[in-house]
């Protein structure tokens, strides 16, 4: 019987000894290759090829916006009503609307002083503005330090409040609408989120409250990120390019075109009339800002992007923070597209155009084929093809529109050209995780609602590079800096390019190296900062 089972599974062809072993894989691959991998690596091609048209078609119509938005299109001050905030000597600070500034915290030990300090001294009557921190810290001592800074603000005169909750429930959204509810927030009429580690200019509420004042249609302003560590270190560079590009392009093309884009929750100023149209905060995805500024979208609601509104933010420069908070980005607009394409669909408040730009240009593109075509062309299906001569994929798909995508993404940060190629090499790595995290959103999976809150460092390097250091445990370096499946594509990388050189005619190795590389580096954790233990 056994005799039997064995013969059927394995032929005679493929018996043999241990030394023919490598015979027998390949004559099993090539037995397997023609019915069964070139078919389903041709479809692999042409659908990465209609993902990559799609995505080319998408970044060429935005590159194209912005020009005739930067040489046609009037400033913001001149498309909407814009008046100064003026002091009246009659009726005193009456003539400026009562403004509630939320400053969500957790364990922001390094940055806390910086956010605090940085609103109380915006330019804005005492009396017309609260100051709510709202701290969900669980460490007792940073809760105190936190207090303790809030405290010695109210003793100069400035109306802050410090506020804390039983439990962390919905995360920063939770807290969000715990503010919202305090008694004294009745009287305000817009609130503006800065997260711990911004800290907004004096001028601020002047510049962006005015849009809000003179046009009741308008829900939102929202400023642009600078990011005050961006030379740090390799990492904040490569972030600087991608952000640079989002607020630089998409949303100015958003505001321009449709008076949408997503809220970046943080540095921007809303209506509290428009949140609770929309039906407040929602902690049902980790990304409770798009959530909210699709739904105040759906109710009719315009927002405004003001690019010359800066607001000095820090870039994770840590690797592992990085990774958690491009999975939080990554996951949270997909598994929220899940949850309200359909509510889109059905909507009768916007138009048809404004629907379809939302749900193919903003969500389908650019959250989720954008993240996907990056992983699965260059890093799986480009690869492979190498191993299977009888796929061929066009220049045009493998080179020259990739060439003209990554040339339109680099306009928003002209400086860091010179390290476009790259940002390429290391957006493919990312793309791993976005990709994976993409997935788990779209299926809802276990991951779907994890909230890392991004670790912010201040100042706290260069103090600890100042004092001697003790040896480093291994095993928390381990566990935090290597990672088993970004080595493991190096491995599958290098196999194909070493495949190349040998038999194949593409010259893609170059390329392919050069990726294993960047795989490699990013597998051992070395990039970005190296924190001391």
């Amino acid at each position: 019987m056994t005799e039997v089972s064995t013969n059927a599974l394995f032929p005679e062809t493929f018996q043999g000894t241990a030394a023919d072993i490598a015979g027998q894989i390949g004559l099993m691959w090539e037995l397997i290759k023609a019915p069964l991998i070139v078919p389903l690596l041709r479809v692999a091609v042409y659908i990465c090829l209609a993902m990559e048209l799609m995505l080319f078609i998408e970044r060429l119509y935005m590159g194209i916006v912005i020009v005739l938005v930067k040489l046609f299109m009037k400033k913001p001050d001149k498309r909407y009503n814009w008046e100064p905030m003026r002091d009246d000597l009659e009726i005193g600070n009456e003539g400026f609307p009562m403004v509630l500034v939320q400053i969500p915290m957790f364990n922001e030990k390094e940055v806390y002083k910086i956010s605090i300090g940085a609103a109380c001294n915006l330019s804005w009557p005492s009396d017309r503005l609260v100051i709510q921190v709202l701290d969900d810290s669980t460490d007792p001592l940073i809760k105190d330090l936190v207090e303790k800074e809030c405290l010695r603000w109210a003793n100069k005169g400035i109306n802050i409040r410090y506020q804390i909750r039983e439990n962390r429930g919905g995360y920063k959204a939770g807290a969000l609408k715990e503010g919202l509810k305090r008694d004294y927030v009745k009287d305000c009429e817009y609130v503006v989120i800065f997260d711990a580690d911004f800290r907004p200019e004096p001028d601020f509420l002047r510049r962006a409250i005015p849009f809000l004042v003179h046009n009741s249609e308008i829900a939102l302003v929202q400023g642009r990120w600078r990011f005050v560590n961006a030379n740090e270190c390799l990492l904040t560079r490569m972030q600087e390019m991608s952000l640079d590009y989002h607020f630089t392009v998409e949303q100015e093309v958003g505001s321009s075109t449709h008076a949408f884009f997503g809220f970046n929750g943080t540095g921007g100023v809303w209506r509290i009339a428009a949140i609770n149209e929309a039906g407040g905060w929602k902690d049902r995805t980790t990304v409770e800002d798009m959530d909210l500024a699709v739904r105040a979208s759906l109710k009719g609601w315009k927002f405004l992007y003001l690019g010359d509104l800066q607001v000095k933010s820090e870039l994770p420069s840590t690797f592992k923070a990085f990774r958690f908070q491009q999975h939080r980005w990554s996951c949270g607009p997909a598994n929220l597209f899940r949850k309200m394409v359909m509510e889109i669909v059905r909507n009768k408040r916007v138009n048809i155009w404004k629907k379809f730009y939302v749900i193919y240009s903003f969500f389908f593109v650019r959250k989720i084929i954008a993240h996907m075509v990056t992983f699965f062309f260059f890093c799986v299906v480009l690869p492979l093809s190498l191993l299977v001569p009888e796929v061929e994929i066009p220049t045009w798909g493998a080179i020259y529109i990739p060439c003209i995508i990554t040339t339109l993404n680099s306009v928003g940060t002209p400086r860091s050209i010179h390290l476009l190629f790259y940002w390429i090499l290391f957006e493919n790595v990312m793309a791993f995780q976005r990709t994976k995290a993409t997935f788990i959103g779209l299926l809802e999976a276990k991951r779907a609602n994890e909230w890392v809150v991004t670790e912010k460092l201040g100042d706290a390097l260069k103090n600890k590079e100042k004092t001697k250091q003790t040896k480093k445990p291994r095993g928390s370096l381990f566990g935090d800096r290597i990672l088993p499946q970004e080595l493991g594509f190096a491995v599958f990388l290098f196999f194909c390019g070493c495949y190349d050189v040998l038999y194949g005619k593409s010259q893609y190795f170059l390329y392919i190296f050069l990726q294993v590389i960047t795989f490699t580096i990013a597998g051992f954790g070395y990039i970005g900062t190296i924190v001391p233990s």
